[in-house]
């Protein structure tokens, strides 16, 4: 028996496994949101339509400036539907219009901050419920957040906002409008950018590791990228002739800036990382990390009002039935919901003591 033989009768059949995964994906299409936040007037729009060569703001309105003063933030969703080599994506925009628009923004972050944590309890929802099979993953996969030029580090807008999200959807930091600062500004704003979001603690989006196996091209592609962030971008609708090739980019008297230059900003790595080569792990992490946090939450709750209820019955069918049999489990809940009603108790009474010592103590103070 030859090789060839050999190798057709051992041959079982599994290794098509990774062909057959790839055609069902491809039929079912894929689905990816991403919210963009940051003040009016920073380029997202014309970054969003950049990086996807669409135009999703066509029908846009701009507002005046009257209208901001008292302008509240708001969410607006746009979808569309791209094809690519026989790929289909389901692209979902969430834009934040209003976001540090208004003279009080201390609570601009909330309207963000409820609409990530609904689409999770809507999918929530739906895993939970009888016909799972056409579920739409809504979820926010990833959060553009647009830092502007002028500011010398992180605001405290950006860093409430921030601090709030950070454990709800992965953070893509971007120094919107770089070609405002030189080569030296970008990099002294991007240090401290790093600084402060250390300082305060806030996780952003980090890249996974390279696997051993992998070529070199894509490891020093992945240095790179984890190099460049926050990515300093410069975007435009403009197309513009350079040297007999049509580019898009900015025309100014001094010169033209090249969108997809690398010396001249990082838009080509920001779309790279976003499209290309991270955009299956910003949905993973979204399920493994964020979403399992919030479903944990969940549950924990919901357990621990089917205690409640239950001890609830328990004592209620006491009350009326002497002739009740209870089980060594039942006595042993009950014990643990007596101790816990008691503990509650306890520690109610030495908060009472310690806000009276507080007002007294005050009282003291102020004579």
């Amino acid at each position: 028996m030859n090789e060839r033989e050999r190798g057709e009768r051992d041959y079982i059949g599994f290794a098509t496994l990774p062909e057959q995964v790839h055609r069902k994906s491809v039929k079912r299409g894929f689905d990816f949101t991403l919210m963009v936040v940051g003040e009016s007037g920073l380029g997202k729009s014309t970054l969003i339509n950049s990086l996807f060569l669409g135009d999703l703001y066509k029908n846009r309105k701009i507002s005046d400036v009257q209208d901001r003063i008292e302008k509240t933030t708001t969410i607006e969703k746009k979808t569309m539907e791209i094809e690519e080599r026989g790929v289909k994506l389901r692209l979902t925009i969430v834009d934040t219009p209003g976001f540090g628009d208004a003279i009080n923004c201390e609570d601009s972050w909330r309207v963000c901050s409820a609409y990530v944590d609904e689409q999770f309890r809507q999918y929530f929802t739906d895993e939970s419920g009888l016909n799972r099979r056409h579920m739409q993953d809504n979820r926010v996969h990833c959060c553009l957040y647009f830092v502007p030029p002028w500011a010398h580090s992180l605001r405290q807008v950006d860093l409430e906002m921030m601090r709030r999200l950070h454990r709800k959807v992965n953070i893509v930091v971007v120094i919107a409008k770089a070609d405002s600062l030189t080569a030296a500004e970008v990099k002294r704003l991007k240090t401290r950018i790093l600084n402060d979001l250390e300082e305060h603690q806030i996780q952003v989006y980090q890249f996974p590791e390279c696997d051993s196996d992998e070529d070199e091209e894509f490891k020093q592609q992945d240095r790179e990228l984890k190099a460049a962030a926050p990515f300093a971008v410069v975007s435009s609708d403009t197309v513009l002739e350079v040297g007999g090739k049509r580019v898009r980019g900015r025309q100014y008297p001094w010169g033209i800036v090249d969108v997809e230059n690398p010396r001249h900003s990082d838009f080509t790595k920001l779309r790279t990382m976003l499209i290309s080569t991270h955009m299956q792990d910003l949905k993973d992490v979204t399920q493994d990390v964020h979403y399992e946090n919030f479903r944990a939450q969940c549950i924990s709750q919901i357990s621990q009002h089917a205690m409640r209820e239950r001890g609830k019955l328990k004592r209620d069918s006491m009350g009326n039935n002497t002739d009740v049999v209870f089980t060594d489990t039942d006595r042993l809940l009950l014990q643990k919901d007596e101790e816990i009603r008691r503990m509650q108790d306890m520690l109610t009474q030495m908060q009472e003591k310690l806000k009276a010592s507080d007002k007294k103590h005050d009282s003291i103070i102020d004579v």
